[in-house]
């Protein structure tokens, strides 16, 4: 008995790591936007924000794109798509002030994030985390921001914003639910 006993006050605190695990694997917070085209454009899809801690999660699909072609893919300083080339939105979301660059490799915006890559049907999906955006509080929060789709790649360089091209989709930033 005592035996038993041992084991189980020894296994407690791997037990409470596991319970602490399992709760994180929910977002504390959630914004989704959903993509609409711009004129004379057929881009559209869904992209969820997620709050895990220090990261954002950002889980896009979008479809209507050139098969094979890579996008530009940033989150915007407005929440506004109301324009026909929804110029509305404004620039690249950069509230710390940093220059324009790679997603994974500071200096860069705070919007900036990987380019989006379309399959043979136009779909494309990306799964990707960032420390440099955030769901719901802070500087950096993304909600009721907006989300912009460009027709030519991010090149990750050109300054404001990458050479990435027109807008061919946007979307607002709604929610800053718990998860």
């Amino acid at each position: 008995m005592t035996k038993r006993i041992a084991l189980l006050a020894a296994s407690f605190p791997l037990m409470l790591a596991a319970c602490a695990t399992g709760s994180d694997r929910r977002p504390s917070e959630s914004a989704v936007a959903t993509l609409k085209p711009t004129q004379g454009n057929q881009a559209a899809g869904s992209i969820r924000f997620e709050q895990y801690g220090n990261k954002a999660r950002v889980i896009a699909t979008v479809t209507g794109l050139k098969p094979g072609a890579a996008h530009g893919f940033h989150v915007h300083e407005k929440g506004d798509c109301s324009a026909a080339d929804a110029m509305s939105a404004g620039g690249h979301f950069n509230p710390i002030g940093q220059p324009h660059g790679a997603h994974d490799k500071p200096p860069h915006h705070a919007g900036d994030m990987p380019n989006l890559t379309a399959d043979a049907t136009g779909t494309a999906t990306l799964r990707w985390e960032s420390e440099a955006l955030s769901v719901g509080s802070g500087p950096t929060n993304v909600v009721g921001r907006s989300v912009i789709v460009h027709r030519d790649p991010d090149d990750y360089k050109t300054q404001p914003a990458g050479n990435a091209g027109p807008r061919l989709a946007c979307g607002v930033i709604q929610g800053g639910s718990r998860g």
